[in-house]
């Protein structure tokens, strides 16, 4: 049984002084051997890996700044032990200018499974994850490349991509391509969490750890999670920021504890949740996790809601969902009654009901019997029909369920109904003036 925070700390606070009283009867110095200065982080690194960081301090001091004080040098993991790769690895960089001394492989990017070989089940945890399929799922696939490249990109003969080059791909990620060991420029820099790599390994763990630091403590704020999930289809920072827990995140969250050891960070640390904290974290007797699908009960991403029931990364259903609303459920017991959980998901679970029946299941229908009338333009982002419909899933319909299930009360309701009726009443309205007619209006 894990034990809270505060429950340790009266037993902490004596150990401590115990030991005080130990260290006042002991003589040496504390710096270790004489001329050795404490906490060197070169002291424990091969030469070639002195080298590296040395170089790198005067080239890059950004990033020798960031490794010095990270994790990584305390453990003495340097540039070689997630640089180095094999000689034939598609990302060996075959000449370094100004680096003609490196007898080793080295590439300028490292792979999901570099990671692994020390952060194992963090990786295993992700690959089964709803962030694992984020690039996947936005491969070619006829409508999706037509609004890229044909509508966003004109068509243009040159750079038709860059809508998404600057924009899809920095949160879902894209298919790594290399040439002569560098990637191209229509594929990186990508801080997209879906990125592909060239051994077929799957993820991009800066994105939450930035490099070269990796912090753990990072990870846990809110504005970790910012860049992706915000904007008008899924403004869950905003929602976030909307509600009680993160009124005080923004009241007080300077003060509180953001670097407890993995598996320790609990209320006391903080006094509301992050994001991290209801979907990864360590909490009671809830072990982390890195999948992020694990503790949620429905797909609120979907054009309509459902239980997610498949036990596959690559679907949009995957997870269990019953399971998942338990381990939330444990989540908020930690700072609530079984009462107040009980009623507050029994509330959103009516919201996304009242999407799923009043709003799409309505809107799908009509456009249905249009499409099936020959009713709807061939171009869709040239109908308003379509329009609205995309907005009422894929914009409002997301805000109202997400707003409902995260607490958020103005994206639930002005953000999120509010304009869902606004929609469905104007889809109504070219519904029933192009059956009568016959026609699209133009």
């Amino acid at each position: 049984m894990k034990r809270h925070r505060w429950q340790t700390g009266l037993w902490a606070a004596a150990l401590i002084m115990i030991l005080a009283l130990i260290a006042v009867g002991c003589s040496g110095d504390a710096s270790g051997e004489e001329g050795e200065v404490a906490g060197d982080p070169l002291a424990n690194l091969t030469e070639e890996a002195k080298a590296c960081v040395e170089c790198h301090a005067t080239e890059t001091p950004g990033i020798a700044a960031d490794w010095d004080a990270s994790v990584h040098a305390q453990e003495a993991v340097s540039c070689v032990d997630c640089h180095e790769v094999a000689a034939d690895s598609p990302l060996a960089i075959p000449d370094i200018e100004g680096h003609e001394d490196v007898t080793i492989a080295v590439a300028s990017l490292v792979q999901p499974n570099t990671c692994a070989e020390c952060h194992e089940d963090q990786v295993a945890e992700f690959n089964a994850s709803g962030h694992y399929r984020a690039a996947l799922q936005i491969e070619p696939k006829a409508g999706l490349q037509a609004l890229k490249f044909v509508h966003e990109g004109q068509n243009h003969p040159e750079v038709s991509g860059a809508s998404d080059e600057t924009g899809c791909v920095q949160c879902h990620g894209t298919r790594l391509e290399v040439e002569n060991g560098r990637p191209t420029a229509a594929t990186y820099p990508s801080a997209g969490i879906g990125t592909i790599w060239p051994d077929g390994s799957v993820g991009n763990c800066a994105v939450c750890h930035t490099r070269h630091s990796f912090e753990m403590a990072e990870a846990r704020k809110p504005e970790a999670c910012a860049s992706c999930h915000l904007g008008p289809d899924h403004p869950d920072i905003e929602i976030y920021k909307d509600t009680k827990h993160g009124q005080i995140y923004d009241t007080e969250g300077d003060e509180w504890t953001w670097d407890s050891p993995s598996g320790e960070w609990e209320p006391g640390d903080y006094r509301a949740p992050t994001c991290a904290t209801c979907h990864m974290s360590g909490i009671g007797d809830l072990e982390t996790t890195h999948n992020i699908s694990e503790r949620l009960y429905w797909n609120l991403w979907a054009p309509r809601s459902e239980v997610r029931n498949v036990q596959d990364p690559m679907s949009g259903l995957n997870g269990d969902g019953p399971a998942g609303r338990a381990l939330m459920e444990q989540v908020c017991s930690e700072c609530h009654s079984g009462d107040h959980t009980e009623k507050y998901f029994s509330s959103g679970d009516d919201a996304v009901q009242l999407y799923n029946e009043s709003y799409y299941d309505p809107a799908i229908a009509m456009k249905t019997e249009l499409a099936d009338k020959g009713l709807l333009k061939e171009n869709p982002w040239a109908d308003e029909f379509q329009i609205l419909y995309y907005h009422l899933w894929h914009h409002e319909g997301r805000r109202a369920r997400q707003g409902a299930m995260m607490g958020g009360p103005d994206y639930a309701h002005w953000h999120g109904f509010f304009e869902l009726q606004q929609d469905l009443y104007r889809m109504q309205d070219i519904y029933n003036l192009r059956l009568e007619t016959g026609e699209i209006e133009s």
